[in-house]
C-alpha cells in the first residue's frame, strides 16, 4: 500500500521579479507648469485690483472692542482634592477644566458652560471670582 501512494511534490513557481525601471526625471514639465501658475495668478490679480479700488471707497465702522470686561470674566479654580477614585466622567470634567494636580490653579473665562463644570466637581475644588 505504501508504493501504492506516491507523494508527487510540485516545486513552486519560481517568480519572476519586475526589472525596475529606472526613474524618469520630469523636471521639464515641471518647470513649465510653475511658469504658468503666475501668470494665471497676474490675470487673476488684475481683476481682483479694480473690485478693492471700489470697495475703499466706503468706509467700514467697527465697534469698539471692551477689553476691561474680559478681566472681570474670569474664574480662578484650584483643584484641592484629588480625582483618584472619582467618577470617570468628574474625572474627565477635572481634565477638561485644565487641572493637572492638587493645588493647581487655572484661570478660565466665566461662561455658562465653565459653571456647569465646576457645579459637577465642586466637592474637589475652591473656586475663586
Amino acid at each position: 500500500m505504501a508504493e501504492d501512494k506516491k507523494v508527487v511534490k510540485k516545486a513552486a513557481p519560481v517568480k519572476k521579479s519586475a526589472a525596475k525601471k529606472p526613474a524618469v526625471k520630469k523636471a521639464a514639465p515641471v518647470k513649465k507648469s510653475a511658469a504658468k501658475k503666475p501668470a494665471v495668478k497676474k490675470a487673476v490679480a488684475a481683476k481682483k485690483a479694480p473690485a478693492k479700488v471700489a470697495a475703499t471707497k466706503t468706509p467700514v465702522v467697527k465697534a469698539p472692542v471692551k477689553k476691561s470686561a474680559a478681566k472681570n470674566n474670569t474664574v480662578s479654580v484650584t483643584l484641592v482634592k484629588s480625582f483618584y477614585g472619582r467618577l470617570p466622567a468628574h474625572r474627565a470634567t477635572v481634565a477638561g477644566l485644565g487641572l493637572k494636580r492638587i493645588n493647581h490653579t487655572v484661570e478660565l473665562v466665566d461662561t455658562p458652560e465653565v459653571r456647569g463644570m465646576i457645579n459637577k466637581v465642586a466637592y474637589l475644588l475652591k473656586v475663586e471670582g
